[in-house]
């Protein structure tokens, strides 16, 4: 999707709600930064942390999203797929949020300098939800300044904006929250129900578990209009779309699905290639 497109729908949806979710459109014009130089919003680094330099790796290939499962261990918040990996030094803390706060400051502001738009941080939570999000929340008030606020019936955009996936029992203590810096990932089954997209701004599912086409061949007609009916129902309600587990191995395939998730209007494309996706968009703009 072209650049100006995406900004006039953001725009658009951000009209129809009336302030309710983030969603600003950049405000950075096009023309103002080279091919080559601009935030990537649509690019989303699945297990970020795995790079050699998570957060900065993605970072370095301008990417708009980016992934960090954790685990509760005593009052530490530690980053790992996988149990056997748990590792004291990476915490939640060390790995993201102070170089993203550190990052803010010295860009004025921004996690990318001149653009206004959120960095998505996408907490996925390995170990039992609420103990984790309650332990989570107390982390992510002591950076207040660098997240996206919910506060009261309104939502106060911050140079990050947290979403809450994984163990869905996160899900009760954020619904009692009056006040919060995070907002919680849906499912496909959350669309269109009462959940406002002040709560719910993100939906997320399973790719193979929707959709059998993995890029050979021709895309069947009755799952490209699925895909587009599920796109189209989220933007109405102000809500973005990722599907996980898409096919990641380059070639042919892959940029087959990611060409039909451009043209649906998918706003995260799930990856582990970073250098991949990254020359992907640029070359799809």
């Amino acid at each position: 999707m072209a650049l100006t497109t995406r900004r006039r729908a953001l725009s658009t949806l951000g009209a129809a709600l009336a302030g309710t979710v983030a969603l600003p459109a950049a405000r950075a014009a096009a023309d103002e930064h080279p091919r080559g130089t601009q935030p990537l919003w649509r690019a989303h680094a699945h297990n970020d942390y795995e790079h050699p330099h998570p957060l900065l790796d993605a970072l370095g290939h301008r990417f708009g999203s980016v992934e960090a499962d954790i685990h509760l261990v005593g009052d530490q918040l530690l980053v790992a797929h996988d149990p056997v990996d748990l590792d004291p030094s990476r915490t939640l803390e060390s790995l993201y949020l102070d170089p993203l706060a550190a990052r803010v400051r010295a860009n004025g502001g921004c996690v990318y300098r001149g653009y206004h738009e959120p960095l998505q941080l996408l907490i996925d939570i390995k170990t039992e939800g609420s103990s984790t999000y309650l332990e989570l929340d107390r982390h992510l008030r002591r950076h207040r300044h660098l997240f996206t606020t919910y506060a009261h019936g309104r939502v106060r955009p911050g140079p990050v904006t947290a979403v809450i996936s994984g163990d869905r029992a996160a899900r009760v203590p954020m619904e009692a929250q009056t006040v919060r810096r995070a907002f919680f990932d849906g499912r496909l089954a959350d669309l269109g129900s009462s959940a406002p997209a002040s709560f719910v701004p993100l939906i997320s599912d399973n790719w193979t578990l929707n959709f059998t086409w993995q890029g050979e061949g021709a895309f069947p007609d009755a799952e490209r209009h699925k895909l587009r009916g599920i796109v189209q129902a989220a933007h109405r309600r102000g809500q973005r779309v990722r599907l996980w587990a898409t096919p990641d191995l380059a070639g042919p395939a892959r940029d087959a699905v990611w060409a039909e998730l451009l043209a649906a209007g998918v706003d995260h494309l799930n990856t582990d290639d970073l250098a991949g996706l990254e020359t992907f968009l640029d070359t799809h703009r």
